[in-house]
């Protein structure tokens, strides 16, 4: 969405409209409001749900007025990747730069401001249910309105993360948008832990989980890398060999067996698609990374105790059966 499809005497009402909808009921004021430019766009991650909005100058107020009127009950963290802007809740204060975020509380009353140096703003805004937050809300809540620099550490990966979320989501099926979701629930915590530091003992369970949910995602994404092994993956995550194990000895399987599993998953699928009968099954294999047909035909046969020739010829019979099925 983009205001630039709105009269130019109706935008900021329609921005102002549009952030109460999407985000929560504000107030806001901007000082052209004729001139005024914005664009933003909504991504449903299930367990969260991620905004990102550029916009012209403007200043926004949250009252008790307004909570009353709508509250998601969230906690809402910004991330500012481009301009400047500033932040007051619950007594603190912060000014973030491009890379900066700040953390505020859908339930309870702010001030801020954007673009005071004139220039446009853009931020990701990540909303994280308040039920959803891992760590104690009275640990979080000391980190209302403070700045949380993002130029190194975990709150880098975590920028970099929801950029690229931002970025690519949009290609993602609504169960990969869900994984995703609870990473960045993960990441965020993990990075809000690391700001609070002594304050509060971060869960080890937390950190482990967290960069599970890292693994899977990368080796999901991957699957069609030939050269996908556990030493790749541990390298990519800065682990050694016995780590990465170890992340997966509470799971049903081991990461070489996850990797596996997952492309004859995906190459069962791809098999059973009447779109795809005419490509040839050592097609299908090599694009989720299986380099000898014969090895693949092998691994198939013991997961599913039937070949991928004739459990193809079974899928396609099924669903061509299924087709003459439905009343014309």
């Amino acid at each position: 969405m983009t205001a630039a499809e709105v009269p130019p005497h109706n935008r900021f009402d329609w921005f102002a409209e549009v952030v109460s909808h999407v985000l929560l009921p504000t107030a806001f004021r901007a000082e052209d409001t004729g001139g005024f430019y914005a664009q933003g766009g909504l991504l449903d991650l299930g367990a969260a749900q991620m905004a990102r909005f550029t916009y012209a100058p403007l200043r926004s107020r949250r009252t008790p007025a307004l909570i009353r009127k709508g509250d998601p009950e969230q906690y809402q963290l910004g991330l500012v990747t481009r301009g400047s802007a500033w932040f007051a809740q619950q007594g603190g204060e912060a000014e973030a730069g491009a890379g900066d975020m700040v953390l505020w509380d859908t339930s309870r009353p702010y001030e801020s401001g954007s673009g005071m140096d004139g220039r446009s703003v853009e931020v990701f805004v990540l909303q994280i249910p308040r039920a959803r937050m891992p760590l104690p809300s009275q640990q979080v809540d000391k980190l209302l309105g403070r700045r949380v620099r993002g130029g190194a550490g975990i709150a880098a990966i975590l920028a970099g993360f929801l950029v690229d979320l931002a970025e690519k989501g949009p290609d993602c099926s609504p169960h990969e948008l869900g994984g995703l979701g609870e990473m960045a629930v993960d990441l965020a915590a993990s990075c809000l832990a690391g700001q609070l530091g002594s304050t509060v003992e971060q869960p080890a369970e937390l950190w482990a989980h967290t960069l599970l949910r890292r693994v899977n995602a990368f080796i999901e994404h991957h699957l069609g890398d030939p050269d996908l092994t556990p030493r790749v993956v541990a390298d990519h995550h800065h682990l050694s060999l016995r780590s990465l194990h170890a992340l997966f000895h509470d799971e049903p399987e081991g990461v070489a067996a996850t990797i596996r599993r997952r492309r004859l998953e995906r190459c069962r699928a791809d098999l059973a698609r009447p779109d795809l009968r005419q490509q040839l099954i050592q097609t299908i294999a090599a694009r989720w990374g299986f380099t000898s047909t014969t090895a693949f035909s092998r691994t198939f046969r013991t997961a599913y105790d039937i070949t991928p020739r004739d459990y193809r010829a079974d899928a396609l019979t099924r669903a061509d059966d299924s087709r003459d099925a439905v009343p014309g």
